[in-house]
């Protein structure tokens, strides 16, 4: 059915009744609906997770609080339970007719912390069922704790309370659902900017309800399952909050400055907080970015204080003003102009005509984490090096190449439920080369303004590096003939220090 709610106005008769005569619920919207109660508490406790969903200003929802003892939010150690209800108490507006059931406290998680704070709010659910059991009704209300209009943060309406409520009749198999307003006394909630906002929310929610019925909305996209969620967006705040401003004013590409600055953001946040785990107990070992491009990634990285360097073929003109230097590509300079030769290429005649002191063997120091980000031709190559060096690596496909460097277009994936793209199909035939030279691959879907955003980590082996031949599996993928030869041409089109 489409979404075309009925509008109520100041003069409609309240749907809801606060045992507290000063709390006044204003309807603002209803729309029928085809989804039951259950459906409608699983799509409210989505967007109670995921505030993100209705507003973009918004993160996420920290869960402080849950009254369900069984809930995943919620401690094992019962002594936290109880502090935690101590500390983020909840808040509570009784309804005539309804039964609470569970309350929740979360804290909303602003985007941009620098305009608008935190805020915690709770999230309560009612119940209340007719006496022959005939009509239910479903009942949740969000109220922040917050005293005045004045320190209500942007994100969201400047109202006391909102409150969704499901009803449904099993006799006729229908309900309807509507959305209802607590505003503040000298505020109107009928006000034009507050009715969109109602009109929104009430919007959204009906769209996943009837999804949920339809069988049309199926999760397939899963982040956060190496970093969590909330980790990743603080580290991301935190250097968004201290570089995007002067890296965006000073750059000196020729490409969009806000794609990359706030990409390379986004992938050294996650790769931050991996270390932080990998590295807990240990030294962190270094990295190389191989096909580092304009090199912000590794200048990121360094002033975060992590040792490092990166090479690409082309040097960019961003790296003077990313290392200090303007020589071209001295020994040991955190970006160097080097091409990408693996020993385990077919060379011979085919190097010709390369400066050998522009190669690099693609042999590294023993745990060196390799960065493969958007690396095109060395993206298969990435776990082969990775398995030869026994370093862990992380890789970011982008364009689909061989291990030859020409284009290629790789066998669909292995999961048939799966697309068919030329993208999805690359990220399974690397997959398949990580998996072949011994890694166990993880996948993260990275939270980055980019379409090509799946990354495959290498972290844990799944066999001895004695037990499988880098060359058979190198043979079994196409071989290198021509690598070398792509390479000699490429040193011939880009001289050296351009």
């Amino acid at each position: 059915m489409p979404f075309t709610p009925e509008e109520f106005t100041t003069d409609s008769p309240c749907l809801l009744t606060a045992q507290d005569t000063e709390n006044v619920w204003r309807p603002l919207y209803r729309q029928a609906c085809a989804f039951k109660g259950d459906a409608f508490i699983e799509c409210m406790m989505n967007m109670i997770r995921n505030p993100n969903l209705n507003s973009s200003w918004l993160f996420r929802a920290d869960i402080l609080y849950d009254s369900d003892p069984t809930s995943e939010e919620n401690p094992d150690d019962i002594s936290a339970h109880i502090n935690q209800l101590t500390v983020h108490q909840p808040q509570s507006c009784p309804i005539v007719g309804f039964t609470p059931s569970r309350r929740l406290v979360r804290r909303l998680i602003p985007r941009n912390d620098r305009r608008d704070k935190p805020m915690e709010q709770t999230c309560e659910i009612h119940k209340a069922v007719s006496d022959d059991g005939t009509k239910k009704q479903t009942l949740i209300v969000y109220l922040p704790h917050i005293q005045t209009p004045e320190e209500i943060p942007f994100y969201h309406p400047k109202v006391r309370g909102i409150a969704h409520l499901h009803e449904w009749d099993s006799e006729t198999d229908s309900g309807h659902i509507s959305i209802h307003f607590m505003g503040y006394p000298s505020l109107d909630v009928y006000e034009k900017k507050t009715q969109k906002i109602a009109f929104h929310l009430l919007e959204l929610l009906e769209k996943h309800g009837r999804s949920r019925v339809t069988g049309g909305y199926v999760k397939r996209v899963h982040h956060d399952l190496i970093v969590p969620q909330g980790r990743f967006q603080n580290r991301y705040s935190a250097l968004k909050n201290k570089y995007a401003r002067s890296l965006i004013v000073d750059w000196a590409e020729q490409t969009d400055p806000d794609k990359h600055v706030f990409e390379d953001l986004g992938i050294a946040s996650f790769l931050m907080e991996l270390w932080a785990d990998l590295y807990k107990d240990v030294e962190f070992p270094g990295f190389v970015d191989i096909g580092c491009g304009n090199g912000l990634l590794v200048y990121i990285l360094q002033q975060e204080g992590y040792k490092g360097w990166g090479f690409d073929a082309r040097r960019r003109k961003s790296w003077v003003q990313y290392t200090g230097k303007s020589d071209e590509s001295p020994t040991g300079a955190s970006l160097e102009e080097l091409f990408l030769l693996p020993d385990l290429t077919v060379q011979g005649d085919e190097a010709d005509g390369i400066d050998t002191a522009r190669i690099h063997n693609g042999v590294f120091p023993k745990d060196t984490f390799i960065i493969s980000n958007h690396a095109d031709e060395l993206t298969p190559w990435t776990p082969i090096l990775a398995a030869a060096s026994q370093c862990p690596f992380i890789m970011i496909p982008c364009c689909s190449h061989n291990l030859t460097g020409d284009k290629y277009r790789a066998p669909p994936p292995r999961d048939k439920t799966k697309g068919k793209s030329t993208y999805a199909s690359l990220v399974d035939w690397v997959t398949r080369i990580g998996e072949d030279c011994g890694w166990e691959v993880e996948t993260e879907m990275l939270r980055i303004p980019s379409t090509r955003n799946t990354s495959l980590l290498g972290r844990r082996r799944t066999n001895k590096e004695e037990d499988f031949n880098l060359e058979n599996i190198v043979a079994k993928y196409g071989g290198t003939q021509g690598f070398a030869k792509n390479v000699a041409k490429l040193a011939s089109v880009i001289p050296r220090g351009h």
